[in-house]
């Protein structure tokens, strides 16, 4: 119906890639300030299958910066109203969407068919279960967190184990609590975690495998660290 939907893409996603992508899916943990943005990504690159988890509904805290959230979706599901905004952007996208959290006991059942996994989870714990439940599918997973003005994302192949050296085997104590977030963070950080998972995707070269690109937007700052492997 669309056929130029895509064509502003150029060579930077080019014609002969675009059919590729259509093919992935694309799984989402997580639906709010990094999750909304990532999905509207996904939705606007020509991803083929998106599956969105997160097992919340939407308060007026949300508003701030949750590009889903509206003042007449509060006690709204987060995961039906991405499952809406999928059919008014591309209703040409699959959208599976999940009222559950990911879990230990769940993870692995939830990314099964997924080419590549979303990180956007608010704890360091969910974090660590995604990458152990993403290795053992033999999935890459494309991390991002916020707090503030700051912001940080790795591509992570299994093996890498880069969830664990972060944050080690039980999780450490989250910024966001203090810091919160505004509307900005959850937008740079999730489009730096969308063109990651574009680039792996499409094999290119450039991927933030066993680096750390933390991101200081009150200073503008962009470090790339070299992760250590975990020996977990």
């Amino acid at each position: 119906m669309f056929e130029d939907r895509l064509i502003r893409n150029g060579t930077t996603i080019s014609p002969e890639e675009r059919p590729l992508l259509k093919q992935e899916k694309v799984f989402i943990a997580g639906s709010g300030g990094l999750g909304g943005n990532i999905l509207e990504m996904i939705l606007r690159a020509g991803i083929g299958e998106v599956t969105i988890a997160d097992p919340d509904v939407f308060d007026e805290s949300n508003l701030n910066r949750q590009i889903l959230s509206r003042e007449d979706l509060m006690g709204y599901p987060k995961v039906k109203a991405a499952a809406q905004r999928a059919a008014l952007v591309n209703s040409e996208v699959k959208l599976n969407a999940l009222q559950e959290r990911v879990t230990a006991e769940n993870a692995l059942e939830l990314i099964a068919d997924a080419d590549i996994v979303m990180d956007a989870l608010d704890s360091a714990e969910a974090r660590l279960v995604l990458e152990d439940a993403a290795e053992e599918a033999g999935i890459p997973m494309i991390h991002g967190a916020i707090a503030g003005w700051y912001g940080q994302v790795s591509t992570v192949f299994p093996g890498d184990r880069t969830m664990h050296s972060l944050y080690g085997e039980t999780g450490s104590t989250e910024a966001t609590a203090e810091l919160g977030n505004p509307s900005f963070t959850p937008a740079v950080i999730a489009g730096i975690q969308v063109a990651e998972a574009v680039k792996v995707l499409l094999n290119k070269d450039g991927v933030l495998r066993n680096k750390l690109l933390y991101i200081d937007m009150l200073s503008h700052t962009y470090t790339t660290l070299d992760m250590i492997r975990s020996k977990a």
